[in-house]
């Protein structure tokens, strides 16, 4: 599935605000529990699967080994 960069689903955009703000706030980004329960997601494949589709379209990166460790490209 091939999607333009500079487009993100609700729930995307809504997961890189998220994001934003925990690193803005309190210099780190949240756990994926955390960050379901930030936005209302029951279940944390639900997290990993938003957070995976913003690392394929390159709005996060991984750095390190921790999964908490990352940076925003948009």
């Amino acid at each position: 599935m091939s999607r333009r960069l500079d487009h993100f689903t609700r729930r995307e955009e809504q997961v890189l605000s998220q994001i934003r703000r925990s690193i803005l706030e309190g210099g780190e980004v949240l756990s994926v529990r955390e960050l379901g329960a930030a936005l209302g997601l029951r279940s944390p494949a639900s997290v990993v699967y938003h957070l995976q589709s913003l690392e394929r379209s390159g709005a996060r990166v991984r750095d390190g080994g921790n999964g908490n460790t990352c940076r925003l490209t948009r």
